[in-house]
């Protein structure tokens, strides 16, 4: 294999485009060397930079792989009832643990001090 196809950027093999107010969402299904197929969601928010003086984008992105569909789409599914209809209809499989107990081990973070640089 030559270096420069180490480097080949993939093409997306389905794009789907959605502008929501300040905000657009990209979803790009891409496939790996290996031929498996994977989805990225892409969140991009126009900014504007007092230092620069000018615009820029703020993109999120978020990949999910084949094997975590099904539990990304019932998650999914789960909260947009529940805002939809107010109920917690969600219903645990066997040995899953509620995300606030995966979460309580780890370091406490806030959303605001993300992106922010720390002196060492």
């Amino acid at each position: 294999m030559q270096e420069t196809d180490k480097f080949e950027r993939r093409d997306d093999l389905f794009s789907q485009v959605v502008r929501a107010g300040k905000r657009t969402y990209f979803f790009d299904v891409k496939a790996t060397r290996a031929n498996q197929q994977y989805l990225t969601i892409t969140e991009s928010k126009r900014r504007f930079s007092e230092e620069q003086g000018k615009f820029f984008y703020e993109k999120h992105k978020v990949f999910l792989y084949g094997e975590d569909f099904d539990k990304f789409k019932d998650g999914l599914n789960a909260a947009i009832d529940f805002i939809e209809s107010g109920d917690d209809n969600s219903e645990l499989s066997e040995g899953e643990t509620k995300p606030e107990d995966e979460i309580s081990s780890t370091v406490d973070v806030s959303f605001e001090d993300l992106g922010e640089e720390t002196e060492t």
